[in-house]
């Protein structure tokens, strides 16, 4: 039933491919406008608000729902479950866009663009900063995805990597160790950067475990954005639906999600902040929203005969997505108060500009997928 990895084939310029081709074409000619008039012509951002979706979003959530490779690779390198193996590839290259991007997005969202070199030159860093650690870590993690997904481009072009192919396979379980290292880090020191945020930051997300519950949203989000891609290829690309691996990796989604949630509740409660919710404001309104979708998987979930039922697993994953997605957002943004006077909401050309780095990775993904061999060979459903 599964085989080896093989380009699915078919058309490249499909409707939907023309469809988000269009969007980031749009968001070029943005971007054009940002580079030639400054940060301010396409964003609202300000002294009170440095950071707005672009890091809120493409950074700090996207880092998190592309984070598929790294928790796949948890399962099968660290915990030795070969079974998930067909999820490699496709997880990675995920990962591999998604992470790109974001560092992308940084180069547009930094003021002086020109110096976003500085964090690589000794004399500049900063050595207690853990934004310096942020940084280092997503250059480096974005190199080594790259490295880690070159035997996909050996398998396509066999004569070109030649050279490379050998030495690489020798040395490549350093790149998949790093993989896993390196992720590990700075997702638990994006949420430090709120930490020093302090009362800044609401009570409801302030707390000095934001790190720990970071690290594991991200590999809850991981999973649960694999069991998405999966579902959705299948469906669009009519492929079999693996259902009886993504119903046992629901399992690790579910499991993480207790955790998680023993975390987060346990100390508010502990700091008797837990009735701030209830204020009938909108952070306490957001709080509960991010939570309630941290629990509906469970529900969702719940008997064999569920997480053996593709809806509930699509709906499962949609919620954990939200969910991690809204707490990172929460935490950056909607309970974030620099003081009176300063308010943000991103304008249109900021929203454009992330909808068109979204609509790169989805026409990398099609593009990527026909012609090289990322997705496991399966007979057709």
């Amino acid at each position: 039933m599964i085989d080896e990895s093989k380009p699915i084939g078919g058309k490249i310029l499909t409707k939907p491919f023309m469809f988000f081709s269009a969007i980031a074409a749009i968001a070029a000619i943005l971007l054009i406008k940002r580079f030639i008039f400054g940060i301010g012509a396409v964003t609202n951002l300000s002294d009170g608000y440095p950071w707005g979706i672009w890091i809120a979003y493409d950074v700090v959530v996207g880092t998190g729902l592309t984070c598929g490779g790294y928790a796949i690779s948890l399962i099968v390198y660290v915990l030795n479950k070969g079974e998930y193996h067909p999820l490699i590839r496709p997880a990675v290259m995920a990962s591999l866009f998604g992470y790109t991007l974001a560092g992308v997005s940084i180069f547009f969202d930094v003021g002086r663009y020109w110096q976003a070199y500085n964090p690589v030159l000794p004399k500049y860093a900063q050595v207690n900063s853990v934004m310096l650690e942020v940084a280092l870590c997503v250059m480096a993690y974005i190199a080594v995805l790259w490295i880690e997904f070159t035997p996909v481009f050996a398998e396509k072009w066999t004569d070109k990597f030649r050279i490379v192919s050998r030495p690489l396979n020798k040395v490549l379980f350093v790149f998949i160790a790093l993989g896993v290292l390196l992720p590990t880090m700075h997702q638990s020191s994006l949420g430090t950067l709120m930490v020093i945020a302090g009362k800044k930051l609401s009570p409801l997300w302030q707390t000095a475990y934001i790190p720990l519950l970071f690290l594991i949203s991200a590999i809850t989000m991981a999973y649960a954005v694999v069991i998405f891609e999966s579902l959705i290829s299948a469906i669009a690309l009519k492929r079999e639906m693996e259902t009886p691996m993504l119903s046992k990796l629901s399992l690790y989604m579910v499991g993480l999600t207790v955790v998680y949630l023993i975390v987060r509740l346990g100390d508010i409660l502990l700091r008797g902040k837990l009735l701030l919710a209830f204020n009938g404001d909108f952070k306490g309104f957001m709080f509960i929203v991010e939570n309630l979708l941290f629990i509906l998987p469970f529900f969702l979930l719940s008997s064999p005969s569920k997480r053996n039922n593709p809806k509930m697993l699509f709906y499962a994953a949609i919620s954990m997505l939200l969910a991690g997605g809204l707490y990172r957002f929460d935490t950056f943004l909607i309970g974030f108060d620099p003081g009176p006077g300063w308010q943000y909401f991103p304008a249109f050309s900021e929203i454009m500009i992330t909808l068109g780095l979204i609509s790169i990775e989805i026409v990398g993904y099609m593009i990527f997928v026909k012609k090289l061999p990322v997705l496991p060979a399966v007979r057709p459903a």
